[in-house]
């Protein structure tokens, strides 16, 4: 009978120890679904994003998913990406104005969108209340008139400079459709280039008194900083037109009001084979919900100088703690898939 030495004998009780420690930790994580699974998630270059797409990175993390950092392309790439299997998500697939995206990746048969991220997002153009009041202008059409279209002139052409879209966003197509549908080239110039740039300058204007003429979208930061009804008016539309797949869509709200956009809903649009695949991860896309409110609320912070990747992580981290119980129900629900 061979003596094992006592320090001999304690190195092989540590080691037996620390295996059992991780065969035990080995198994905890083989329970969870998306073990050894890597994902990579895609968001267009809006920033304000990154808190929506963070929110479902940590809650596939929780389910055990390997999520890489988030990749930058616009709109229609990413969909053909997610579509093709370069990428596996997007939480801000807007739906419908991003149809046309859809439907060119191969919609139902290459694209996973089910339940409803972030519900009522509304879009549309916008002037200044004083402007408005004094010159009764409620409505896009009239800016026909050169005298009306003047006033919102930056660059001394004597046309309306409508502050717009990026090139590439879904944004962009609707405005370019809006400005035949009614009549409006001669008098506006849609003027385009990175949106964060020139609603600052926008933002700018507005400060110093001078009217304002932009397009912009909810949940976003700008409407905390120009708010709807007190210092800007949304201006209605003379009758609803929409280009491609949401042709023939009617525009007026329940309210009789018509700003010449569909009240959109953001989704989770994910990689159909990879969806069917990853059953928990496909629930957690499903049942996963954020108010238009809390993203506005911290797309305002960000706005404020809270924009760095840490500020976005702890807004992230604060939210879920806020609402641990749901997030706790939407991990729930992905495992439930899973079995």
């Amino acid at each position: 009978m061979t003596h094992h030495t006592p320090t001999r004998r304690l190195a092989w009780l540590r080691a037996g120890a620390a295996a059992a420690a991780l065969a035990c930790a080995g198994a905890m994580a083989a329970d969870l679904p998306g073990k050894g699974v890597q994902v990579l998630p895609l968001k267009s270059s809006i920033a304000e994003e990154t808190f929506q797409t963070l929110l479902v990175m940590k809650a596939l993390q929780k389910l055990g998913y390997e999520v890489q950092p988030i990749k930058e392309v616009e709109y229609p790439t990413a969909h053909v990406a997610i579509a093709n299997g370069d990428a596996t998500f997007m939480a801000d697939h807007w739906n419908p104005l991003h149809a046309d995206y859809y439907k060119n990746a191969g919609g139902e048969a290459k694209l996973y969108r089910k339940g409803i991220y972030s519900g009522n997002a509304a879009q549309g153009y916008l002037i200044d209340k004083k402007t408005a009041d004094a010159h009764k202008i409620t409505r896009i059409d009239q800016l026909k008139s050169p005298e009306i279209a003047k006033l919102f002139d930056t660059n001394g052409d004597g046309k309306a400079d409508l502050t717009g879209c990026n090139p590439g966003w879904g944004c962009e197509a609707m405005i370019e459709h809006h400005l035949d549908a009614y009549g409006l080239r001669p008098t506006v110039t849609h003027q385009q280039g990175t949106y964060s740039a020139l609603i600052a300058d926008t933002i700018t204007r507005f400060r110093a008194g001078k009217p304002v003429l932009y397009y912009t979208w909810t949940p976003y930061w700008v409407s905390n900083e120009l708010k709807p009804g007190k210092d800007v008016v949304w201006l209605e539309v003379p009758f609803s037109s929409l280009p491609g797949e949401q042709k023939g869509m009617d525009t007026k709200l329940p309210n009789g009001k018509n700003y010449g956009f569909v009240v959109n809903n953001q989704q989770i649009v994910a990689n159909k084979a990879w969806a069917e695949k990853n059953p928990a991860a496909a629930k957690l896309f499903e049942v996963m919900q954020l108010p238009v409110g809390d993203i506005n609320a911290q797309n305002h912070l960000m706005s404020q100088g809270q924009n760095k990747p840490a500020d976005i992580e702890r807004h992230v981290d604060g939210w879920i703690k806020a609402h641990q119980k749901a997030f706790d129900g939407w991990i729930g629900q992905a495992l439930q898939a899973a079995k």
